[in-house]
């Protein structure tokens, strides 16, 4: 391995640990290879950073980060709540459960997994407390449950990576159905029991009638239908992945008129988020992109499957070797940087060892999705935490039992294949 792209790693390394922004800490070990190359000419950087954030394919990122804010200014967020209600409000742990739904079901809405958390711990936590929850435990039950979001289309973290490895982002979005269910059922088997042992249940008893499972269900069923229709068109030929973006800002746009709740304002206000997100977003991508490039150019990945091919003789032990590898990334680099540079050496190693590039695909994104909970980078974590101002030691704590969980989730859908190819295989 070339000494300029260590010495470039390790700047990479120090910056993010000093606390510097993702993309500034990517670009400038970048541009340090490049001027400890004076043979390569630096213009290749700015047309690789360039380069980085022009394909078509990551349009999509901006659309339906769009579509997910403005769904927060239709009023969506309170009907689904009531929904969710309406189906688990009495039993052990009801607000607990309900939590867990509404992360699921607005998964398929927002796509970001920040937004959700930000958005439950404002709305739920509140009311856990309410009903006798701690802080801790509530706190943790939202940053958990935003985990689910990148699992259920439509993810940013599936665009992103079908982008880099040319993988079918109409596929990954049907892969994720599988494991985001199967985490919403686990979490909350995880909260009943959680709250069978400490007490926690509602004092009043919420309306749970089959009028009332109706009505909310006639509130919901619009919003409900977003998932629905992007997967539906994609799987068609209707629209692309990129097209169903745009396809998602007309029917969150749609709903604001329908339920009279979203003024011209919140579209100018929702604009200006969906510009300062997406920035961050495409910003991190592009800088990444640089720093893949000098990687590819020292010939990193060759090394990599040399190194793999040469010491793992099974796909099982390779499984094993990259979940590690991903979970002690995911503590300390932001998961779309890490998966931009990452995916290209990883992705032909899994080709290599004859694993399902779907299959493998939601394995990268589920670690990452679960390195944004962990310490000492948690991005969900501080989120959460920054809002209902839980104590991070405590947070921390709380959570044991839910890293627990995880790390099963984790090994059930690494071995257990059908989990994200059986319904992409029988759709497609």
């Amino acid at each position: 391995m070339d000494s300029v792209i260590g010495l470039s790693s390790v700047l990479l390394l120090v910056l993010l640990f000093m606390k510097v922004p993702v993309f500034v800490a990517i670009l400038a070990a970048a541009a340090s290879y490049f001027a400890l190359h004076p043979e390569i000419n630096s213009v290749i950087l700015a047309q690789r950073v360039l380069s980085g954030s022009q394909s078509i394919a990551l349009l999509a990122i901006p659309f339906f980060v769009c579509a997910g804010v403005f769904m927060n200014y239709t009023g969506v967020t309170k009907r689904i709540v009531d929904f969710c209600e309406s189906l688990v409000g009495n039993i052990t742990g009801g607000i607990g459960h309900v939590t867990v739904l509404v992360a699921t079901l607005m998964g398929g809405l927002s796509g970001s997994n920040l937004a959700d958390a930000a958005m439950e711990a404002k709305m739920l936590v509140p009311e856990m407390e309410k009903r006798g929850f701690s802080k801790a435990f509530g706190s943790v039950l939202v940053a958990t449950s935003a985990i689910i979001t990148p699992l259920i289309p439509p993810g940013i973290a599936m665009i992103i990576y079908g982008s880099i490895a040319n993988v079918s982002i109409g596929k990954l979005f049907v892969a994720g159905i599988g494991p985001g269910i199967m985490l919403c059922v686990m979490l909350m088997l995880l909260v009943g029991l959680v709250s069978y042992k400490r007490g926690y249940k509602s004092p009043v008893k919420v309306d749970t009638s089959g009028k009332r499972v109706w009505q909310t269900f006639k509130g919901a069923f619009l919003p409900l239908c977003l998932p629905v229709i992007i997967i539906g068109g994609i799987r068609i030929g209707a629209f692309t992945p990129t097209e169903a973006g745009s396809v998602a800002i007309v029917y969150s746009l749609f709903l604001g008129f329908i339920y009279k709740e979203m003024r011209i304002k919140d579209v100018v206000k929702g604009l200006k988020e969906t510009v300062l997100t997406s920035s961050a977003i495409m910003l991190i991508i592009a800088a990444a992109s640089a720093f893949a490039w000098a990687l590819t150019k020292e010939k990193i990945p060759q090394y990599c499957t040399g190194l793999f091919v040469e010491h793992l003789n099974s796909a099982v032990v390779f499984l094993l070797c990259v979940n590690v590898f991903l979970l002690i990334i995911g503590m300390f680099i932001e998961g779309n940087a890490a998966m931009i540079i990452l995916v290209p050496l990883l992705a032909p190693l899994a080709k290599h060892f004859g694993i399902d590039e779907i299959h493998f695909a939601m394995v990268v994104i589920f670690n990452f999705a679960l390195g944004a909970l962990s310490p000492p980078m948690g991005t969900l974590m501080f989120v959460t935490c920054s809002i209902t101002k839980c104590r991070m030691g405590t947070f921390i704590k709380e959570a044991v039992p839910f890293y627990v969980l995880l790390v099963i989730c984790l090994l059930l859908l690494t071995f257990v294949p059908a989990f994200t190819t059986g319904l992409v295989n029988l759709i497609f």
